[in-house]
């Protein structure tokens, strides 16, 4: 019986090829990617599950940042990171062309001007309420006389502007600023990203989360659309990091839960 028959040749094949198109883009996929021969990535801060910026680091550390220095690798380009505060000015900053690729969470909202890959990381919408609050579960927030605090423009903001009926928002420039608002201003729920909402419940006992997610929030690359070929390469570069555990391991190297990862052939 021979060792290998065609079809296993060809399967074999077919997984040579993708390494290839990984590791080596073709001219069509670096222009798409950064045209002006610099990779200029968006990096947003105000998420600390994805990006940190310790004092004396040299840029960004992170998952997405580890991402962004293995694309630019894979690219043989120069990277130049743009950091932000908030997702929403990531967005805003889009408009204007400032950046190649961005890391940002899915949401239809975005995706009328902005492409996206298929998810690298998936994370939990959480509530933060008062340690005395009546409200014990997702489902009672969304209620007359309940005030949401929100960071503008983040994932969360714009799916609570399409799914709270009853509650209203009230929006802050950033996700940190929006927590002190909800402790200056006594809202009666913080929404948010559930490991900072957690570490915040961790240092101030006034405050409990509630109970699961009103969200899944899904992140991913993001880019101009149009870049068809930039779309495939990233699409294929995003997969592989996941099957190969990178995305995982940079996870658990800046101190994150390696399980967040989001599973191989998740789509948007």
């Amino acid at each position: 019986m021979p060792l290998f028959t065609p079809f296993a040749c060809l399967i074999l094949l077919c997984a040579q090829a993708a390494c290839v198109m990984a590791d080596q883009p073709s001219p069509a996929v670096v222009h798409d990617l950064a045209p002006s021969g610099r990779l200029r990535v968006a990096i947003n801060l105000g998420n600390p599950v994805l990006a940190q910026k310790p004092p004396g680091a040299n840029g960004p550390q992170g998952v997405s940042a580890d991402l962004a220095r293995e694309l630019g690798r894979r690219l043989k380009l120069p990277i130049e990171f743009l950091t932000y505060d908030a997702a929403g000015k990531v967005v805003a900053a889009a408009r204007e062309h400032a950046w190649d690729i961005a890391f940002l969470a899915i949401d239809p909202v975005r995706a009328d001007t902005i492409a996206f890959t298929h998810p690298y990381v998936v994370i939990e919408g959480a509530y933060l309420v008062p340690a005395d609050s009546p409200l014990r579960t997702i489902e009672a927030v969304d209620q007359p006389g309940v005030r949401v605090a929100v960071g503008r423009g983040s994932a969360y903001d714009l799916f609570l502007t399409r799914e709270l009926h009853e509650a209203r928002r009230v929006e802050a420039a950033t996700s940190s600023e929006a927590l002190e608002i909800f402790l200056r201003d006594k809202l009666e729920v913080a929404a948010g990203v559930r490991q900072p909402l957690a570490l915040f419940a961790g240092s101030h006992p006034e405050v409990r989360l509630l109970p699961g997610q009103f969200m899944a929030i899904r992140q991913a690359i993001a880019f101009p659309m149009g870049h068809e070929a930039g779309a495939h390469y990233l699409n294929t570069f995003i997969e592989e990091m996941k099957v190969s555990g990178f995305v995982a391991k940079a996870l658990a190297a800046s101190g994150q839960d390696p399980r967040l990862a989001a599973p191989q052939g998740l789509s948007q």
